[in-house]
């Protein structure tokens, strides 16, 4: 009981201390509110309002229909161009996509010659150049392919293939976006505070107090996970829920103590690898750095950007012994999916002895450390 007692009161000293750390309290509040939403909301969901001039040589009913099929809210009402206007245009960043449909244009394609439309796109748009491409090539497509129809009578096909989406029916972004960025701000922030945990009490002089106490390296490492780690929860359960659902409108489909359960396993490794980098580091610089060393493959090759299936099968190994890649898979599944504890099972028994291990090897670095400093 002394024990449990002594880790009690060291943890509600890292809050005290955290209280008075101003810089990284905002830190806490603007990751998981404003920057939870930017990350979700800053790239468009699909094309919006792209500038688009045509120049129609053709002057035909299919060309015209080809001009009206360009409406906002994806692009900008369509301007007609002299073919001599359009070059100036882009050069001026007046349009970010140009197309030029052919003189006989229709007539080549009543009669089955396959024309050719020119389409110029300005690349330096990159938010909207790659995606209105295959937007002007669909809609071109499309529109062509019902003219044809039309004009030569071919009746429609007797097979519909009907795409129905699971889990995200309309393949909103933000449903996705939203719902990662808290898991990356759980990994991120549990790693900096308690790495800077340790360093402030170094900068303080307060880590020689704690060797005269009669309290344990194990103790002390302990008060630092637990409390470090419960201030991440607490901001990771109230942006889900204020932000993700409330802000956001992203449905969570799965049970929200689940995840936390699985979320309080990864924090276990997590902070672990925070005391780490703090046994390590002399300053927050350089925290910051080793820090950012550990994030990027964290995050990148933990499934959370892309699937793990389109990886080498070196990397997807070498990911299994990293926490976030089993925190990537158990989240997805349960607030995606609504995947109850019969199926994410084996990414809890996987965090909880990942994390076993890097609290072994971060509670020996400490003990170094602190055997060095005594």
């Amino acid at each position: 009981m002394r024990q449990l007692a002594n880790i009690a009161r060291l943890g509600v000293k890292e809050f005290h201390s955290l209280r008075r750390d101003l810089a990284l309290v905002l830190l806490i509040v603007w990751a998981f509110s404003l920057g939870v939403y930017s990350s979700a909301t800053s790239m468009p969901e699909s094309l919006h309002h792209a500038s688009l001039a045509v120049v129609d040589e053709d002057d035909s009913p299919l060309s015209q229909r080809l001009f009206d099929a360009f409406q906002p809210p994806y692009f900008k009402p369509p301007q007609r161009i002299d073919p001599a206007e359009m070059d100036r245009g882009m050069d001026a960043g007046r349009y970010t996509f140009t197309l030029n449909v052919p003189p006989n244009f229709q007539r080549d394609v009543l009669a089955g010659r396959s024309p050719a439309l020119q389409l110029n796109v300005d690349a330096t748009q990159v938010s909207q150049a790659f995606s209105g491409a295959g937007y002007i090539q669909a809609i071109g497509s499309a529109e062509i392919a019902e003219f044809v129809r039309r004009a030569r009578g071919t009746p429609a096909a007797q097979v519909e293939m009907a795409m129905r989406v699971r889990f995200n029916p309309n393949l909103t972004r933000t449903w996705f976006g939203s719902v990662m960025e808290v898991i990356n701000q759980i990994t991120m922030l549990s790693i900096v505070l308690t790495g800077a945990a340790l360093i402030r009490e170094r900068e303080h002089g307060t880590i020689e107090h704690l060797l005269v106490m009669p309290v344990t390296p194990l103790q002390i490492m302990l008060a630092k996970v637990w409390s470090m780690g419960l201030v991440v929860l607490l901001a990771a359960t109230a942006s889900l829920l204020l932000v993700v659902r409330g802000w956001l409108g992203v449905p969570l489909a799965g049970s929200l103590p689940l995840f936390l359960g699985g979320a309080a396993l990864h924090l276990f490794a997590t902070t672990s690898m925070g005391v780490f980098f703090g046994t390590l580091a002399r300053s927050m610089p350089q925290l910051g750095l080793l820090t950012i060393l550990a994030l990027i493959p964290l995050q990148i090759l933990s499934g959370g950007t892309t699937p793990r299936e389109s990886m080498p099968e070196l990397v997807q190994h070498i990911m299994l012994a990293a926490p976030t890649t089993h925190f990537v898979s158990l989240a997805q599944a349960i607030l995606y999916r609504g995947a109850g504890l019969s199926i994410v099972w084996p990414q809890l028994l996987a965090l909880l002895a990942i994390g076993s291990l890097f609290f072994a090897g971060a509670l020996w670095r400490f003990r170094r450390a602190l055997a060095q400093m005594a």
